[in-house]
């Protein structure tokens, strides 16, 4: 039995980079801070990729520092360096999953939409 599953909580370090292809497909990328137990330790930081709908829904609604929840998988992302030639790789968190956690006034402030659109902290799909 082989289990890739990460579930993380923190907050989002920048806002999505979102790509549009013309297939029609969407893509958001943007980073993940989640904080240690210990406060003087520094947070953890991740890649995160989401596609499809919930790709949308990062970009409408996910800001800096918003606080958000994921479910996804480990995948690791390989290349070779134009420059050096170099095999790079980096670890990037595919997202099947995003939850928007914060609070109705820190979604407010950071989204810019009104609240007759935020029934509930889960994203409607």
């Amino acid at each position: 039995m082989e289990i890739n599953t990460v579930n993380l909580v923190g907050r989002a370090g920048r806002e999505p980079d979102v790509k549009y292809f013309e297939s029609g497909s969407i893509v958001a990328n943007f980073t993940l801070a989640v904080n240690r137990r210990s406060r003087d330790e520094e947070p953890d930081w991740f890649n995160l990729e989401i596609w499809g709908k919930q790709a949308q829904v990062a970009a409408d609604y996910v800001k800096k520092g918003s606080l958000i929840g994921i479910t996804g998988s480990l995948k690791i992302d390989s290349w070779k360096d134009k420059n050096s030639g170099e095999d790079r790789h980096r670890p990037v968190i595919r997202v099947d999953r995003l939850n928007l956690l914060g609070s109705r006034k820190d979604t407010e402030t950071n989204s810019n939409f009104s609240s007759t659109n935020m029934e509930s902290n889960e994203v409607p799909f």
